[in-house]
């Protein structure tokens, strides 16, 4: 179709085409966070059974009109310890990260505008989706300088948090990418895009079967894995470690009064959403085209259409985000790294080696006994590795336990350890390592005679 945009019909419009596509996303952009803020507002008080705002102008439309104006006119109030330039740098760093991201997003095909013809999307590379990773980690920056800048242990704290936590969840999630580079054959958005038009068919074992052309239903494990960790990406729930209201008051940004510079990294966030969201819609379902039955008509995915179908997906998107929000509770730090690191990235890495192996084996030319040979090989070290691995976690259990018991035995034969309501000083800690159920009615008998 000679409506689908490439790589070559980039870079020819007149700069003030270009001007105008920017301004547009950056319109969008904004727009976007005001009616978020007010759209999870409302379905979170839905789903509690809630008004949520209903105040400010019809429907509470103007509540988050209402709040940006008072933290763009609000006193800015700064510690005298802080770093200033640092301090300064921290929610501009987060921010325009964000912005920059969502230059490559396709909206749509080839259109008309004033008379030149131009794809709906700012720009595009042959590396697109590593910009948005690059612009993701740039983004990271923005968090740890500003709790490293603010010189609070609470803002220092989330800082770390977030370094650490990037490392765990951006990993995955640069390979999640890895099947849909292998599936397409190409790292550029706007081509992603173009190879979802039509899956073409599966030769398995001398049948053509349909293939599916999105790539959500034939890379079902990279789209699950990367709805988790986008989760990670924006610091929204489960995920929000960094902030950790029930932990750290405010996180990285307990420092920032409720004044611009706040609103700058309340608005990054939203702008992540969105980015994130839009990068699944892209590689996952189709980007801007229509979804089954729209496109049967045949006018669906041309001319501004698309720009609806687009649209649709992105506020469908947004709404699992808050879903996930009023669902779920925060996970604890340790989880979340021990998920990271021992589940997402191990399973990613296995999907990334059977996808490769489904690919070469669908190849012509391919000598299929080779490549099962090859891909038996790998999957009998990896289960042994696991194995290995599993071996040596279950004797630190088991050794775990041992202390645990010794030191239970010690609480039996000197029940005044347990005293209540407090013990004394020299009593040893368990902090509810010894469960309830292990205390046996003698030894409860025992505990509770020594206590009076």
């Amino acid at each position: 179709m000679n409506n689908v945009p490439t790589l070559n019909d980039f870079g020819h419009d007149p700069l003030w085409i270009s001007i105008i596509k920017a301004v547009a996303i950056f319109v969008f952009l904004m727009l976007g966070v005001l009616f978020g803020v007010w759209t999870e507002r409302k379905l979170i008080s839905r789903m509690q059974h809630r008004y949520g705002p209903n105040r400010a102008g019809k429907f509470g439309l103007l509540q988050s009109v209402a709040d940006g104006l008072k933290m763009g006119l609000k006193e800015d109030i700064m510690p005298r310890t802080v770093d200033k330039v640092i301090y300064f740098l921290a929610p501009v760093i987060i921010a325009v990260p964000a912005f920059l991201a969502f230059s490559v997003v396709p909206f749509g095909p080839m259109v008309w505008m004033f008379g030149h013809k131009t794809p709906l999307q700012l720009t595009d590379l042959p590396v697109a989706v590593l910009l948005v990773l690059a612009t993701a980690s740039i983004g990271v920056y923005g968090v740890v300088l500003a709790g490293w800048g603010s010189r609070s242990p609470y803002a220092i704290l989330g800082g770390l948090r977030s370094s650490a936590q990037v490392v765990s969840y951006e990993i995955a999630m640069g390979l999640s990418f890895v099947a849909v580079f292998l599936q397409a054959g190409t790292l550029s958005t706007s081509e992603i895009v173009a190879k979802q038009a039509s899956g073409g068919t599966w030769d398995i074992f001398g049948l053509s079967i349909p293939a599916p052309s999105w790539y959500v239903v034939s890379l079902i494990p990279s789209f699950l894995i990367y709805a988790i960790t986008m989760l990670g990406e924006t610091n929204r729930v489960p995920f929000d470690l960094p902030e950790g209201e029930g932990e750290l008051v405010g996180g990285f940004h307990t420092e920032y009064s409720s004044s611009l510079k706040f609103a700058m990294f309340m608005l990054a966030e939203y702008v992540n959403v969105f980015t994130v969201s839009a990068m699944a819609i892209t590689l996952f379902f189709g980007g801007w085209r229509a979804p089954w039955p729209i496109s049967l008509w045949d006018g669906a995915n041309s001319g501004w259409w698309p720009m609806l179908w687009f649209f649709i997906k992105l506020v469908i998107a947004f709404g699992f985000f808050v879903w996930v929000r009023a669902s779920l509770p925060r996970v604890r730090y340790d989880q979340l790294m021990a998920f990271g690191w021992k589940v997402l990235i191990p399973l990613n890495l296995g999907w990334i080696l059977l996808a490769a192996t489904f690919k070469a084996l669908r190849m012509p030319e391919a000598d299929r006994a080779i490549i099962l040979t090859i891909g038996a090989v790998v999957i009998i070290g990896a289960f042994a590795i696991w194995l290995r691995f599993d071996t040596v976690n279950q004797r630190r259990r088991e050794a775990k336990a041992a202390a645990i018991e010794e030191e239970f035995e010690q609480l039996r034969e000197e029940p005044t350890a347990g005293g209540f309501p407090v013990p004394p000083l020299d009593a040893p800690h368990y902090h509810g390592v010894v469960p309830a159920a292990r205390l046996n009615s003698d030894a409860a008998k025992e505990v509770t005679s020594g206590s009076n």
